[in-house]
């Protein structure tokens, strides 16, 4: 009878994986002995493996690449990279080294933006888009940097007042986008999204305010689905709107050149993801060309800005089964050494899933858990993975710890969270790593920050100074 850990992994998914893998009885991620890092940083512990970043955008280049040259696409495919999902100097580093663009969506973006020119990281080649609504804060920063004149900068249009209050600022003309408010998913609360001008208003709107305006070209139309990029009518129905949209505009804008196909890809968050990137990007490069000879216009050049799919595999949360609590006949409740509502904060707000797996004793026998963290709020726990409704993991020993990690976790948590801030019932912010390689493959860590102390809250809330 198969009765241990890795007989169920290996009954229920297909195992090893690309970036899962054992030796013996311990988990490796993308080759990384992560009992090393225990051992040598302790628990909980946060980590980024930064080759990822590079390795998605890269991955994501060759599909968008091979799709056009497939059917002889003539416009150019450009990345772009979103910093709301991760605002770490780190992350901007290696997301700098591929040649990509830069997607903002506030006024201290910008003041990163400048940061990075100041210290050499920007060559002057990227475009810096800016999207969101925008104050009048981050729209004195657009125009500052518009003026500074070392990178090209798109503000996407979000509402009909922000193209007068830039083009009062700027020294020069303008390039800007058009964002289209989309439809949202018939699963939504609303219907079309609070973002954008209404598909009907956007013809109109070029007419009225830059057709005949010396100071303003239209270079881009952005198409924005929150749900992401997905295999379904919805997601078609929405691109085929704004790619006639988009056919309109360039009938009567010969200057606009430009098609943003915002919306992410979506991330692994169980060992039984399954999702056919390449199929998706065939799709939309041959839907794009397949509207473009029907109004007999060039192919646009193409942009992504992906966010969670560029920096979310990336991350890691590792934390230590303190104890086991038996509170019913049914229940068993391995309580964490730390907490989901405030390091994993997903997990609460939006019921998120991330791929999770023990990181020792995989030899050993299994028991089905639940997962709680040490706040004092009955909503702090993890009772579930997409695949079941029950976490499974090797069963609980006093003598001997048992290690369990969250995988590619990397986007989003540390900002929601509220990174280096104060948490519910002040429960610190775990140590934070970083794992690099070097040119020959050879992995090296090092401390980003240290896990929050009580002189850190006191300071925060005041007591000390």
């Amino acid at each position: 009878m198969r009765t241990k850990y890795i007989d169920l992994i290996e009954q229920t998914f297909d195992f090893p994986q690309r970036e899962f893998q054992l030796e013996e009885d311990k988990l490796l991620f993308h080759g990384i002995d992560l009992m090393n890092l225990i051992e040598k940083y302790g628990t909980p512990l946060k980590f980024n493996y930064l080759p990822q970043i590079s390795n998605n955008i890269q991955r994501c280049k060759g599909w968008f690449r091979d799709a056009m040259n497939a059917i002889g696409y003539n416009g150019t495919y450009n990345y772009s990279y979103c910093t709301k999902s991760s605002h770490f100097s780190f992350v901007m580093d290696e997301v700098l080294k591929n040649n990509v663009n830069i997607e903002t969506s506030s006024s201290y973006d910008i003041d990163i933006i400048n940061h990075l020119i100041d210290e050499g990281k920007l060559t002057g080649k990227e475009q810096i888009i800016c999207n969101g609504f925008k104050q009048d804060r981050y729209i004195e920063g657009i125009a500052d940097l518009i003026n500074r004149d070392f990178v090209e900068v798109i503000p996407i249009i979000d509402n009909y007042d922000e193209l007068e209050k830039i083009t009062n600022l700027v020294n020069k003309k303008v390039k800007v986008g058009i964002r289209i408010a989309s439809e949202e998913d018939p699963k939504f609360e609303f219907y079309t999204s609070r973002l954008g001008l209404r598909y009907r208003n956007i013809v109109p709107f070029f007419n009225e305010q830059i057709k005949d305006n010396p100071k303003v070209e239209l270079k881009m139309l952005h198409f924005f689905i929150n749900t992401g990029i997905q295999d379904n009518s919805y997601y078609w129905n929405e691109l085929s709107k704004s790619l006639r949209v988009y056919g309109e505009l360039k009938s009567i804008c010969p200057e606009l050149d430009s098609l943003n196909i915002g919306g992410g890809f979506p991330i692994k968050k169980s060992l039984a993801f399954d999702y056919d990137y390449e199929y998706m990007v065939q799709e939309i490069v041959s839907q794009v060309k397949h509207v473009c000879k029907e109004y007999k216009i060039s192919d646009p050049n193409l942009y992504t800005e992906f966010g969670s799919f560029t920096v979310g595999e990336c991350g890691g949360a590792i934390f230590r089964v303190l104890d086991q609590k038996q509170q019913n006949d049914r229940e068993k409740w391995n309580m964490i050494d730390s907490s989901f509502m405030t390091n994993l904060p997903d997990t609460w707000a939006i019921n998120q899933r991330f791929v999770m797996l023990p990181i020792n004793r995989w030899n050993e026998n299994y028991e089905r858990i639940l997962l709680g963290g040490l706040t004092c709020d009955s909503d702090d726990y993890y009772n579930s993975e997409q695949h079941s409704n029950a976490i499974y993991l090797p069963k609980f020993d006093k003598e001997d710890p048992l290690y369990i990690g969250f995988f590619n976790t990397g986007a989003y948590q540390e900002n929601i969270g509220g990174y280096g801030g104060l948490k519910h019932c002040l429960i610190p912010e775990p140590r934070h790593i970083l794992i690099q390689r070097n040119e020959n493959g050879k992995i090296s860590t090092s401390l980003f920050s240290e896990e929050q102390d009580a002189s850190q809250y006191l300071k925060l809330l005041g007591y000390t100074k």
